[in-house]
């Protein structure tokens, strides 16, 4: 949400940064209201003090023996009047929300301008691997542990089932990543993986991304788009101490989305899938850190692929291509050589005080004052559909077996019909 002061001083920039983001913007209407609210409310104030000063005085003239009637009829009418004036300004403000829940977060000033195509690279790491033989996409190599077929007839296109290795693989993906976060000092979270409309609006994924999303409507509860939603509402509400910041979170949780209006793009294999798993980074920090913790965020999830030997790119999302919460993005994108393209694996976002605004997250400073807004960080670390599709890609063989490197404990599958075996060194996955 944005600060209210800033609507009324900067409209235009408002307006500005909702169209960089293709967003409506009510902007007009949320002006034209806000001053028809302060005007009620300017009047009702000066009507209460009217009317105490009027109660002072029929006291005074009940004392006296004087005759309070006139004074009291005022004070009535004035009662009457605020009532009146309240009524509307309750009536106005249900109408001021829904604008300003619509409103998109403003981009950062160092944000390149324009769409994707404007998305600005800032750093790549390693190069593309190299093969002596033709080398093939994750789902020919992951022909019998990856199952869409099956999916399929369980939940519908575009569902993943994993099986054998490739299901350790991803088990074992996810515990090395949370221990990674772990030794970084964050704080583990199991969260819901549903949510309720309040949390989903403090994030930000409502009213915007409705359709994207899958709905219990018996219960009105949202499987969570991204465990982002989940681990940030837990503060939904609190008041921290300055010295509690910052908060550092991380944790594992399934993904939903129906991802409307993504048909007619790459869908093959683990490219666009309607549920993925993920390891959700999220920080709280103090207004004066959030920049810095942000690039300390990405070089957690940039250390994850180096220590995987994954080619990647940093690229600094432009306006139009930011979520509707971010202030400023880095998208981590790994080489994906079976495909020879590059796959997002990871966002990582700093929201600034726009979730917080919506979800009333605060925190007292340590030197007294008023308390004030945190700093919401987000990042995936890391989603892991395309980070396996990408790891089995890299580390192929000619004979298309799959050597994982970089992973603390391996696990090797042999010939068929023999079972897996535990080993230290060497990681072969068929």
């Amino acid at each position: 949400m944005i600060d209210r002061n800033l609507l009324r001083n900067d409209p235009d920039l408002v307006k500005r940064s909702a169209r960089a983001k293709r967003c409506v913007c009510g902007i007009e209407e949320w002006l034209e209201l806000d001053s028809r609210m302060r005007a009620l409310s300017l009047e009702a104030d000066g009507l209460r003090a009217q009317r105490n000063s009027l109660s002072h005085r029929v006291s005074v003239l009940k004392k006296s023996g004087g005759d309070f009637r006139e004074a009291m009829e005022e004070s009535r009418l004035a009662g009457e009047r605020i009532a009146l004036l309240e009524a509307e300004m309750k009536n106005l403000e249900p109408r001021m929300t829904e604008l300003v829940l619509a409103m998109p977060n403003i981009p950062d000033p160092d944000v390149p301008e324009g769409g994707e195509e404007a998305n600005l690279e800032v750093s790549k790491w390693g190069g593309p691997p190299t093969f002596d033989f033709t080398p093939r996409p994750h789902w020919e190599l992951m022909k019998g542990v990856f199952d869409p077929e099956a999916a399929g007839v369980i939940a519908g296109s575009s569902f993943v089932l994993l099986r054998g290795w490739a299901a350790g693989l991803q088990r074992r993906l996810i515990g090395w990543m949370v221990e990674n976060h772990l030794r970084a000092g964050m704080e583990e979270v199991w969260p819901p993986f549903l949510a309720c409309r309040d949390s989903v609006t403090a994030t930000g994924q409502l009213p915007k991304l409705a359709d994207d999303m899958y709905l219990l409507e018996r219960d009105d509860l949202f499987l969570i788009p991204t465990g982002e939603v989940s681990i940030t509402n837990l503060y939904r509400g609190a008041t921290l101490r300055e010295s509690d910041l910052p908060v550092k979170l991380c944790g594992y949780t399934p993904c939903f989305r129906r991802e409307a209006g993504s048909y007619g793009k790459d869908t093959r294999g683990l490219n666009r899938v309607h549920q993925f798993e993920k390891v959700e980074m999220v920080w709280l920090t103090h207004p004066e850190e959030s920049h810095r913790a942000h690039e300390a965020m990405l070089a957690q999830a940039t250390g994850l692929l180096e220590k995987l030997g994954l080619h990647y790119r940093v690229v600094l999302l432009a306006a139009g291509d930011l979520s509707f919460s971010a202030a400023r993005c880095y998208d981590l994108e790994i080489w994906s050589p079976g495909q020879m393209k590059w796959l997002e694996v990871s966002s990582v976002s700093n929201c600034r005080d726009f979730q917080a605004r919506r979800g009333n997250i605060r925190f007292k400073p340590s030197g007294g004052g008023k308390p004030a807004f945190v700093h919401t960080l987000n990042g995936s670390g890391l989603a892991l559909p395309r980070l396996m599709a990408a790891l089995v890609e890299t580390w192929q063989r000619p004979d298309g077996t799959v050597d994982v490197e970089g992973l603390s404990s391996r696990l090797v599958i042999p010939q068929e019909g023999r079972a897996p075996q535990e080993q230290p060194d060497h990681s072969v996955y068929r």
